[in-house]
């Protein structure tokens, strides 16, 4: 006899384990099938935990082998102990995936291990268990996405799965995709050695980001080492007895170049994972690059079934599904939940870190909308010249004629959490004025957002 059940989510990433978590909290009961031995989906344990826990390490052991010694600390020149970062990369991982785990067992959701595929509305396959609900939650995730003609190995060319397990340090890393997962590994390994060139088909990297934000990152990462082939394309890798020979040419056609490489690494984004859940078979729709469609309540084109997260249309980002998860299971314990889609931020967490919200001057002036921008640097910032972490700016774009804030673009150490504030101005509705009436404590590297605040109007007080 099947299972019965007030709610099935496939797949326990961040959108599903928050989506049956605060579906369970509202009162549903509540199953999760996942068919990895952890919990926590990509972003836990081959994507965001594993590969910040990299960032963070490398950045303190470059920081180690070139500021120490400006600020009068004396350790000599640093030892990479690979294996020992990698493990605790791993701690980071197994921190989190039991912290889910022990979520469960508290909200009393029962952890289904198996492959799901849904036999009909209402139910449920994974292994031999049979599961009937009134809801399925469909938060299958994204894979990586591949380039025709390039194997992946995880060896020698890896993606960003193999890019955290590599076992030593990489003379030459060559680097498919200037977007953030490619800037972000590529970091990490050229913190720690390795010659790092990015190939990427546009004539810039972060497509989408502020313009003005791409144009000075890319310049920093340049003084950091980073070789850039922008506006081209990987044509072949090729293994060799020792390394790879990587051709590259214009994307707009033209004479190749072979590149040497000890390893490539294949950053070209992810794509919606559906695979195995009979959605043809049950004429649940999908789009032209895989994604369930979903309407503004995020139920598919059959009845009882829902999809939230990087298998639906959006960023491919674990917060926007979050974020998704939680409104459904709201909506379905019949609840108001909703998410403002003008206000997801973005991060790239390099050093320094990139971060966005909200329109870019670019949007802005292909939608006709008048705005002002005000611009503040780091330079002219206290706190980030008395800690020599004066690269970037914060700037503030606000709408012309009402003065809301629009879009918020920082670069510069912490931006990722500098951003946060900026979100809760632009779902609050403030204007610039809002924001730079308010007090900031001093000395703070958040003092640059309200400066640049006071600079929509032209008045800032340190510039």
């Amino acid at each position: 006899m099947a299972d019965q059940l007030d709610l099935v989510v496939i797949g326990a990433g961040p959108g599903g384990y928050e989506c049956a978590i605060k579906a369970a909290q509202l009162g549903l009961k509540v199953a999760v099938v996942e068919k990895n031995d952890r919990l926590g989906g990509t972003c836990l344990n081959i994507g965001c935990i594993p590969s910040k826990a990299m960032l963070h390490a490398s950045e303190l052991f470059d920081e180690a082998g070139h500021s120490f010694e400006g600020m009068g600390i004396e350790v000599g020149k640093p030892k990479l102990n690979l294996k020992q970062m990698l493990a605790f990369k791993d701690e980071a991982i197994d921190g989190n995936t039991k912290g889910i785990e022990f979520l469960f067992k508290k909200n009393k959701i029962e952890w289904v291990k198996g492959e799901g595929e849904i036999e009909a509305a209402g139910k449920v396959r994974a292994g031999d268990r049979r599961l009937e609900a009134k809801h399925i939650v469909i938060a299958t995730g994204s894979d990586v996405a591949r380039l025709p003609g390039i194997e992946i190995d995880e060896k020698t060319v890896v993606s960003s799965t193999g890019a955290l397990e590599l076992d030593k340090v990489p003379g030459k890393l060559l680097v498919i995709g200037g977007g953030v997962i490619g800037l972000e590994l590529g970091s990490v390994w050229a913190r720690l050695g390795a010659e790092v060139t990015v190939v990427e088909y546009l004539d810039a990297i972060l497509p989408g980001m502020d313009g003005e934000v791409v144009k000075n990152f890319t310049r920093i990462l340049k003084k950091q080492g980073f070789a850039f082939k922008l506006g081209s394309k990987v044509t072949k890798v090729e293994k060799q007895k020792s390394g790879l020979k990587v051709s590259v040419e214009p994307a707009k056609g033209g004479e190749a170049q072979v590149l040497d490489a000890d390893v490539v690494l294949v950053a070209v984004g992810r794509t919606a994972y559906t695979q195995g859940l009979g959605l043809d078979k049950l004429g649940v729709k999908t789009d032209k690059r895989g994604r369930v469609e979903i309407d503004a309540g995020y139920k598919t084109s059959v009845d009882g079934i829902y999809a939230i997260g990087d298998c639906v249309a959006g960023p491919m980002l674990a917060h926007k599904a979050m974020e998704e998860g939680v409104a459904l299971a709201e909506k379905l314990a019949g609840h108001y939940g909703a998410v403002n889609y003008a206000v997801i931020p973005g991060v790239v967490y390099t050093a320094p870190e990139v971060a966005s919200v909200g329109q870019t001057e670019e949007q802005l002036k292909e939608a006709g909308i008048d705005y002002n921008a005000g611009k503040f640097p780091f330079t002219a910032n206290g706190r980030a010249k008395a800690n020599k972490t004066t690269d970037g700016f914060v700037k503030i774009l606000a709408d012309k004629k009402t003065d809301r804030v629009l879009g918020v673009h920082i670069i510069g150490v912490n931006a990722g959490e500098l951003i946060a504030e900026a979100a809760i101005a632009m779902e609050f509705s403030a204007s610039s004025e809002d924001i730079a009436r308010i007090c900031f404590a001093h000395p703070t590297l958040s003092e640059a957002v309200k400066e640049a605040a006071l600079a929509v109007t032209g008045l800032p007080i340190h510039m």
